[in-house]
């Protein structure tokens, strides 16, 4: 389904288009825009970075999803989705990279991996997320998907202050290990750190946060993109009702 909505105030309105990106040109285009924010703002050790994309093998195996600004024709955010049993003919997960997954076979219901979300720096808002997770919610709705998984990154250009601080608040409130439980295979390097420390969640962790995601575990660092892996989970019965409009199709 097409969805146009208006991201912003009146006086700098954009009209945002959400789109499955199928063919080799939109998969170049997501490509080219995870590597624009990829490698200028955790400068990310990347395949494909001679072309000035991010590329890896996951990326045939999986599906894409967008958001285009109909005034420019320029994609701002991008997400892929890989399914159970494309991963079953991969052999594996994404997410399994960094993480020991155990429960994952119990799990009872079909699985959906987000990865490699991404939003271009000016369009870093409600809105855009907003038509992204629509589209999201509609890729639910026609696979009848339980539950979403998949990596929330927070940079470690800081040496890691900020993802230990965010980690102490996540614990607190969202850590679950009742469906899943997800060992790192690079654990975050260890820091004393006052507990008074505040970071603020980046803007996709907060995303998933609010629509009802869980952590399941500690996190992994990643030293090629230098962030901190933060492994989350959502049960589908478990959308928050106050943000479970953007997924009512799924619902």
């Amino acid at each position: 389904m097409t969805r146009i909505a208006h991201a912003g105030a009146a006086s700098t309105a954009r009209r945002l288009q959400a789109e499955r990106l199928v063919g080799a040109a939109p998969l170049q285009e997501a490509q080219a825009l995870r590597y624009q924010v990829f490698s200028a703002e955790f400068k990310a050790k990347l395949k494909g970075a001679e072309q000035g994309l991010d590329s890896d093998e996951f990326d045939a195996h999986c599906r894409h999803i967008g958001v285009r600004d109909l005034a420019t024709g320029q994609l701002v955010a991008t997400t892929r989705l890989l399914d159970h049993r494309a991963a079953s003919s991969l052999g594996r997960f994404y997410s399994e990279e960094e993480f020991s997954l155990h429960g994952l076979l119990q799990l009872q219901g079909p699985i959906l991996e987000l990865g490699r979300t991404c939003v271009a720096p000016d369009y870093r808002n409600g809105g855009t997320i907003a038509v992204l997770w629509g589209e999201l919610a509609e890729v639910l709705n026609e696979g009848g998907y339980s539950y979403l998984m998949g990596c929330a990154s927070i940079p470690m250009q800081d040496g890691g202050i900020q993802a230990h601080a965010i980690m102490q608040r996540l614990r607190e409130r969202y850590l679950c290990n009742q469906h899943l439980r997800a060992v790192p295979k690079h654990p975050l390097p260890s820091l004393d750190l006052p507990g008074n420390v505040i970071a603020e969640l980046p803007p996709l962790l907060k995303a998933y946060m609010r629509l009802g995601a869980k952590i399941c575990g500690e996190p992994c660092w990643d030293p090629d993109f230098q962030v901190a892996d933060v492994f989350i989970l959502l049960k589908r019965a478990d959308l928050c009702p106050r943000y479970a409009r953007h997924f009512k199709a799924a619902v």
